[in-house]
């Protein structure tokens, strides 16, 4: 039996920072001891000590927000890739969303589709989420039963063909056999009579915002919440951009309504007001919004409001980008590998976060436990705890360092990050005890599992 001891002065659990050993079994955590506790006259032999020393060591994190487009797309991004940049991002489970891949992940065969291509594959754990588009009701149960976490759905078009757009009718018929099977039903939140549609060329950022206002955001919500009122299914908002999208989500929880929400690290660290015009990479939807919205995001993340944070990783090739024209680009941002030092980095240094107390145990609150829940999970992820997998990320909080596109590992090196100064620096990543990154290198290709 295989048995990894690792240790650090500064351990994250869910009550505080610690020193602590932590043992490992057939990659789950058998034991956790104290800082000196190591291990000696065990009768099983150690295959790895690890010492992080003052490193920090937290539960790897559970990114529930990840488009891999494999098959089909995978010129956009393919398990192989996507995560070499989970794993190099401290990223250890990824849960994969049911598009852009042809076929999109509809059906039973459609997952099996897509679980033949990512197999031996995947250098950290990938669980699935399916989709729920018009006319696909009947194939949920099986969906469920073939092992998907949940169902994402959109309000508006994709930007794909094949995974178009819900209205009230097919939520109405599918929300009540989501609600019966007790998973997560996942929306793109946007009325899409107040998406405004150009024919023309819009190089100006200003001007493409306008064309996604935050009323749609919240327009939206509202229907989902009066929808989930007479369903009582789980819901979960993705990517909240606005304050008032976040408000809206408030008051829902507030009146008693089933209601997740999540953000992105995009949104936490950029504003409107610095996106140069022209520059593509920062399209995404809803989009970027002004300095306000991202304040009243982080103080949402605060209150409890919104409960997770997700990178929504979804690259293209730099030429759908479309340098110039926001028109005609693809929408969105590619930033896997980036989550944990950005988020931090904005933790650290923006203004509306000063009294705010953005800690470790906040950062693992919100990318490792929340996600888990997110995605059933939390019974073996998210968390160092006994019986949990020994998914680890250790990592200098306080190392600095300059993005260098040329040196992610996502397949396109395309992202509005580049030249940022990060701070928060992934040394080692380990899945189920096993070192799979170490020292911007993959040492163990193939680790990850099929969840």
């Amino acid at each position: 039996m295989e048995r990894v001891i690792i240790r650090a002065k500064r351990v994250v659990f869910p009550g505080g920072v610690r020193p602590a050993t932590i043992h490992i079994q057939d990659g789950r955590i058998a034991r956790i001891g104290a800082y000196d506790d190591t291990g000696q006259g065990s009768t099983n032999a150690v295959a790895e000590r690890f010492d992080a020393g003052d490193l920090v060591v937290s539960p790897g994190l559970v990114d529930t927000h990840v488009h891999v487009n494999e098959p089909g797309r995978t010129e956009w991004e393919g398990f192989d890739t996507g995560t070499r940049a989970a794993a190099a991002g401290g990223v250890t489970t990824i849960v994969e969303m049911p598009l852009n891949s042809v076929p999109a992940t509809t059906s039973v065969m459609a997952l099996e589709t897509k679980r033949a291509a990512a197999r031996d594959r995947c250098h950290v754990d990938v669980a699935f989420w399916g989709g729920l588009v018009p006319g696909n009701a009947p194939d949920l149960n099986d969906l469920v039963d073939a092992g998907v976490r949940g169902f994402k759905c959109f309000l508006v078009p994709s930007g794909v063909d094949e995974f178009p757009a819900v209205g009230e009718r097919d939520l109405r018929e599918a929300m009540p056999l989501i609600a019966r099977r007790g998973v997560p039903l996942l929306v793109h939140a946007e009325a899409p009579g107040l998406i405004a549609t150009c024919g023309f060329r819009i190089a100006d950022y200003a001007r493409y915002a306008a064309t996604r206002p935050a009323e749609a955001e919240v327009e939206a919500i509202r229907l989902i919440v009066r929808l989930a009122r007479e369903s009582a299914v789980r819901v979960h908002i993705v990517h909240v951009a606005s304050a008032e999208a976040a408000g809206e989500v408030a008051r829902a929880k507030v009146d008693g309504i089933t209601i997740t929400a999540e953000t992105c690290p995009h949104y936490l660290t950029f504003a409107a007001e610095d996106v140069p015009d022209g520059a593509t990479e920062f399209k995404c939807a809803p989009p970027i919004r002004e300095a306000r919205h991202r304040e009243a995001l982080w103080n949402a993340l605060a209150r409890g409001t919104l409960d997770l944070v997700a990178s929504d990783h979804s690259p293209a090739p730099p030429a759908l980008k479309c340098p110039g024209d926001f028109t005609r680009a693809w929408g969105g941002i590619a930033s896997l590998e980036l989550s944990l030092a950005a988020l931090w980095t904005a933790a650290a240094s923006s203004v509306e976060t000063s009294t705010l107390n953005v800690d470790l145990c906040s950062m693992t609150r919100w990318m490792s436990e929340a996600p888990a829940r997110l995605a059933g999970l939390d019974d073996r992820k998210g968390r160092v705890a006994v019986g949990f997998d020994a998914d680890l990320v250790v990592w200098d909080p306080d190392a600095e360092w300059e993005v260098e596109p040329s040196r992610l590992q996502q397949r396109h090196k395309l992202t509005p990050y580049a030249g940022r100064r990060l701070r928060g620096l992934v040394q080692t990543t380990f899945v189920r005890g096993r070192r799979v990154w170490d020292g911007r290198r993959l040492v163990a290709a193939g680790s990850g599992q099929l969840l």
